[in-house]
């Protein structure tokens, strides 16, 4: 513990660096959830594979566990060029003491918001542009993260939503099929539920759901 305490007293240039770098550390490990969550695609695969868990009504099949476990290697691997890069271009020539942190946070920023911004409407980032009274920018360099970042968040949660309800419509035909069926043979104390849920799945077995739905991701990006 005192030796700990004694690196952060150092006037030593080399440990003065190695407390900078065990800080920013720190610091990325405390806000990575919400880097995540916010700055990656992970939002719109999380909420789309939870839409097909719902339009199926398999309660919590597949379990959370699953789906966010799928949703975050789906991420990295989409996200692997963009990491890949910033891996490259900032980290680590910062660890290497070639650039200062300043340089290093400009590098980083650079990959994330060409990603960002290729996924990001124009009428929600001019919402928060607008709201912030900022002048047009000149590239999307200029743009702070801090804009950034809600606009891009919003323009996710749209997208998820719009693949969300094309996958509700075929369930939901299946549904209304087997629930008019029901009320025409007087079975209506019968829940449609019940009867439509192996037909649902069966379909969805059928059409290898799962590989429909992560390709339609895949292409999304």
């Amino acid at each position: 513990m005192n030796e700990f305490i004694n690196l952060f007293n150092s006037s030593s240039p080399t440990e003065v660096s190695s407390t900078v770098k065990l800080l920013l550390l720190l610091t990325v490990f405390s806000v990575a959830p919400g880097i995540l969550i916010l700055m990656t695609c992970f939002t719109r695969i999380v909420i789309v594979l939870s839409f097909v868990r719902t339009s199926l009504a398999t309660q919590n099949m597949p379990p959370n566990q699953v789906l966010i476990g799928l949703a975050l290697f789906l991420t990295f691997f989409i996200m692997a060029p963009t990491f890949s890069e910033i891996n490259k271009d900032a980290l680590t020539p910062l660890m290497n003491n070639k650039i200062s942190l300043d340089e290093a946070y400009t590098k980083a920023e650079k990959p994330i918001k060409e990603y960002m911004s290729k996924h990001t409407r124009q009428k929600d980032l001019a919402l928060f542009m607008n709201y912030a009274k900022m002048k047009k920018p000149e590239s999307i360099q200029d743009i702070p993260l801090t804009t950034m970042v809600p606009a891009y968040a919003i323009s996710e949660l749209k997208t998820a939503f719009q693949m969300g309800f094309m996958i509700f419509i075929p369930f939901l035909i299946i549904d209304m099929v087997v629930a008019s069926v029901l009320m025409s043979m007087g079975m209506m104390m019968l829940p449609p539920v019940m009867i439509s849920l192996p037909f649902k799945i069966l379909l969805f077995v059928l059409v290898d759901g799962w590989y429909l739905i992560v390709k339609s991701l895949l292409d999304s990006f």
